[in-house]
């Protein structure tokens, strides 16, 4: 496993971090709580020290099915990442984004209770809410909860460059978490942006959703409201047909060097100098040890030049 620093947190991450959306099964199709936790656990023995969640998965699901998956793993050399702003239940928003003071104070004691832990090593704003809460409510409340030492890093999630700037007025912002992938690079402007100002970065839809991994060769009959198909807009036309060709570039690097599509493209992503940690999503062990196999080896300058070239045209 290789490791790199989270901009300016101290945190020594690896490259690799569980990501646990579809874990919390709500629209992602049938997930097994076994097969969850093994999957975890597998990727922690393989050197990944870093898990990523948030209350929204499942309606506090995945962050249970965490707390399972931690136990006997020395909770001072993991960490963990959860996020405040989408709620659920009465009184809840329509759009369930809610990233007042209120609201987040509340939120981090539910966090920490599911969790069962005592602190959380980074807490992240999963979204602007997009209703006029003033950066410095959300703000002043995160600073509130880090002085309090329920947890020990902050940051944002799905901020573009001018709210990130915003948060700045008002509180620290040490990490933050954007989209990206070989087939989506539409937030490059926020990973340079954390880059020149020693801000953590970790990416998610790593894969694009499964795309990646290139086992999804025609377009799927998911139910329509999988959120594969409502979050991401490559499952439809055109994007999918100029992803199949993408894949030509990468089944070609994978042939060559005896791996799975999906390695090649984790290493593009973790070999990125503006990526500190990339989100991968796993449902099963297997999933896990093949991921985590990506960091045993590196992409070459040429294959890295291949690539890009074929994304250029992806973009087109």
């Amino acid at each position: 496993m290789r490791y790199k620093e989270l901009g300016k947190t101290g945190m020594n991450v690896s490259v690799a971090t569980v990501g646990t959306w579809a874990i919390g099964g709500a629209g992602w199709g049938a997930v097994d709580r076994q097969d969850s936790i093994a999957a975890i656990r597998s990727m922690l023995d393989h050197g990944v020290n870093f898990i990523d969640t948030a209350p929204i998965y499942g309606c506090g699901y995945a962050e249970e099915v965490v707390a399972e998956a931690i136990k006997g793993y020395d909770r001072e050399k993991l960490y963990i990442a959860t996020k405040a702003g989408l709620v659920w239940g009465e009184g809840a928003p329509k759009d369930g984004r809610d990233i007042s003071g209120k609201s987040i104070r509340k939120e981090i004691d539910q966090s920490l209770r599911r969790l069962q832990v005592d602190y959380i090593d980074l807490y992240l704003v999963h979204k602007p809410d997009f209703l006029g809460t003033p950066a410095e409510d959300t703000m002043s409340a995160m600073m509130e909860i880090k002085a309090s030492g329920k947890v020990k890093h902050i940051g944002v999630s799905n901020y573009d460059v001018a709210r990130i700037k915003e948060a700045q007025q008002f509180g620290d912002v040490e990490v933050v978490q954007p989209p990206f992938s070989m087939i989506d690079r539409n937030e490059i402007d926020v990973l340079q942006y954390a880059k020149d100002n020693d801000i953590g970065v970790m990416t998610y839809g790593s894969l694009g959703a499964g795309m990646l991994t290139g086992t999804i060769r025609s377009i799927p009959n998911w139910d329509p409201r999988d959120m594969r198909f409502v979050f991401y807009d490559y499952f439809k036309e055109p994007k999918f047909s100029k992803a199949q060709v993408l894949l030509k570039t990468l089944d070609a690097i994978a042939e060559k060097r005896g791996v799975p599509v999906a390695q090649v493209a984790i290493n593009w992503s973790t070999q990125n100098p503006l990526v500190d940690t990339a989100l991968l999503g796993v449902r099963n062990p297997h999933e896990a040890e093949e991921n985590c196999a990506a960091t045993s080896w590196e992409l070459t300058q040429e294959e890295i030049d291949l690539l890009n070239a074929a994304i250029a045209e992806y973009e087109k």
